[in-house]
């Protein structure tokens, strides 16, 4: 039998092909529905849902006390697609612009609207504290759907970039260098710019106007404004500290209020601020933080309590303090006031264990029977696995033995190593999902008004999952 050999050298001709009808100058018998354009369980549908029924705006509605001036939009448009753009990771006021004039979900939130970028970010700024409180809501909503159940709940912070750049950042003694140079250069420039007005006041008389500072002039006394402003504020920062610390040592001592407030008064009248601190002129609140990415950056810290059933944040905050140790009992009692109820167990890195922290966890456990597993310090991958221990612990040993101790049992190793899998997805989520990588506003109280607005995003995205566009009627039933 000959073999044919396939020729692909020669092209296929073309044949007479029908497709599909194509007619972009087509007219519509009836006008048409995005209604029609979304699915039955889009997470638009959701979010229209939930802010139309179910969440309470009568702070947003309160703050309006004004009847004269144009009227402004409706808080439940803005809140719908602040909130859809905040759960999908389209946060910027310009972005979500654009969104409600190209994207389908945001234009059926918004009714076909397209609300300025202006008004978008006016309305965030002024309703921030309210929609920050949208946070417990979306809470009591996930409980009722039985997702959280605080039998075991991890906690962990992350560093959340700050809308600020290093490079604005200085330090007190560079700010004293640059104070002194720049005070020089004003007072020479001020010297030039006297002789010179006395030139021309000569040439051309007095009665002219030209009184307007050179340009270079104005920006050296801003820049030096600016400078002393910041020092003025390290300054400050330094005296509170060395008071509060003074205060805090004269308590310990046993000292009456009155004695220890003039041991506070006297350290803070000594007290100047260490040559490397240092503050950043575009947000004075950020603080440089070393990030997961072994770089140091502008920076805030933010908390958060994550139940382990549906990783459903249960409490959150932000601050300014690179280390976490003094967040485990504040957090652990925001949980309880946010849910109404104690977990059975928190677990907790090394960078919330002290001494303190173990005493107060302790006295926490013994009045609300929660059990608390906090690891004591690094372990390297290839160190063996700790003994279990056998026999009665010693009277003499303190908190961190004892929680060492407790962490080298059976049941405290299955139960510290359930932490990683509680909190950190959930930072990964809300970084690649919610674009929460970096903060768009700036100060600690705008900051953490917008990390609670993505906290509350992240759990309305779990309790979109579980209860879907139907479901909520039914929550409110039950």
């Amino acid at each position: 039998m000959q073999r044919v050999e396939p020729d692909f050298g020669v092209p296929k001709r073309p044949v007479d092909k029908t497709f599909r009808a194509f007619d972009p100058e087509q007219g519509l018998l009836l006008p048409p529905s995005l209604d029609d354009w979304l699915p039955a369980e889009h997470l638009a549908r959701f979010i229209a849902e939930l802010v139309d029924e179910h969440l309470d705006l009568s702070r947003i509605r309160a703050a309006y006390t004004e009847g004269r001036g144009a009227p402004p939009y409706d808080p439940r448009l803005m809140v719908r697609i602040l909130l859809y753009g905040y759960t999908t990771g389209v946060r910027s006021s310009r972005a979500i612009e654009g969104k409600c004039v190209d994207d389908v979900p945001f234009r059926w939130l918004a009714a076909g609207a397209a609300p300025d970028y202006r008004a978008i970010a006016r309305f965030r700024k002024r309703h921030l504290s309210a929609l920050g409180h949208l946070f417990v809501q979306a809470l009591a909503l996930c409980q009722a759907a039985g997702m959280v159940r605080l039998g075991r709940v991890a906690l962990d912070g992350t560093k959340v970039r700050a809308n600020a750049s290093k490079r604005k950042a200085m330090s007190y003694a560079r700010m004293s260098e640059k104070e002194k140079v720049l005070a020089d250069e004003v007072s020479a420039l001020l010297t030039e710019a006297e002789r010179i007005d006395k030139a021309e006041d000569a040439r051309f008389g007095r009665n002219n106007r030209g009184d307007e500072l050179p340009e270079e002039l104005r920006r050296r006394e801003t820049r030096l404004a600016t400078i002393r402003a910041a020092k003025a504020a390290l300054e400050e920062d330094a005296r509170q500290a060395a008071r509060e610390r003074a205060e805090a040592k004269a308590r310990d001592r046993g000292d009456d209020n009155d004695t220890a407030a003039g041991a506070g008064t006297g350290a803070a009248g000594k007290a100047t601020p260490k040559p490397k601190a240092q503050r950043n002129f575009t947000d004075p609140d950020s603080k440089i933080m070393l990030t997961g990415d072994a770089a140091f950056q502008q920076c805030y810290n933010a908390q958060a309590v994550v139940d382990e059933k549906h990783q459903v944040i249960v409490a959150t905050d932000v601050n300014t303090n690179a280390a976490d140790v003094g967040n485990l009992m504040p957090m652990t009692e925001q949980t309880a006031a946010n849910t109404g109820q104690v977990p059975d167990q928190v677990l907790a890195d090394a960078g919330y264990c002290s001494a303190d922290n173990l005493d107060r966890a302790a006295e926490f456990a013994d009045a609300h029977g929660t059990e608390f597993y906090v690891a004591t310090g690094r372990r390297r991958r290839d160190d063996p696995p700790p003994i279990a221990p056998r026999g009665r612990i010693p009277k003499s040993a303190n908190g961190k033995q004892r929680m060492a101790r407790k962490l080298a049992t059976r049941k405290g190793r299955n139960a510290y190593a359930r932490r990683k899998a509680i909190v950190e997805p959930v930072f990964g989520q809300m970084s690649t999902l919610q674009n929460a990588k970096q903060l768009l506003l700036r100060g600690l109280d705008q900051a953490r008004g917008e990390w609670l607005l993505l906290a509350a995003c992240h759990n309305l995205r779990k309790l979109h999952g579980v209860v879907g566009v139907h479901g909520l009627a039914a929550l409110a039933a039950s």
